[in-house]
């Protein structure tokens, strides 16, 4: 639902659950030129939360250094990035999918 929503926004799906060292991403893509790092949230009941909060510090820091891996693995080093995320969250009989671009940037060390 996701990837079809992604795409339907112009999106180019470039790999899905990358998986490095540190983790899994679950989407990567283009978005233009930007090297799009997606993390996909979905929650059936609400009592779970909201599915943007649940990329909390811990995980971003995860996403970033999976990301590194992919750029290390690919050679990408020239390519700008971003970190997305993706909330999708049913309502009675209805999905609804909701993009957050540029949701957090890469504090640290990071060769970005």
């Amino acid at each position: 639902m996701a990837r079809r929503f992604l795409r339907r926004r112009g999106y180019g799906i470039v790999r899905r659950n990358y998986r490095g060292r540190h983790g899994e991403i679950d989407l990567v893509a283009l978005d233009g030129d930007i090297l799009v790092f997606v993390e996909v949230k979905t929650r059936a009941q609400d009592h779970y939360g909201d599915p943007l909060e649940a990329v909390d510090r811990r995980k971003q820091r995860q996403i970033a250094r999976v990301a590194e891996e992919f750029v290390e693995e690919h050679r990408l080093h020239d390519r700008p990035i971003r970190f997305d995320v993706v909330g999708v969250r049913r309502r009675g009989w209805r999905w609804e999918v909701e993009l957050v671009r540029d949701a957090f940037e890469v504090e640290g060390s990071f060769r970005f």
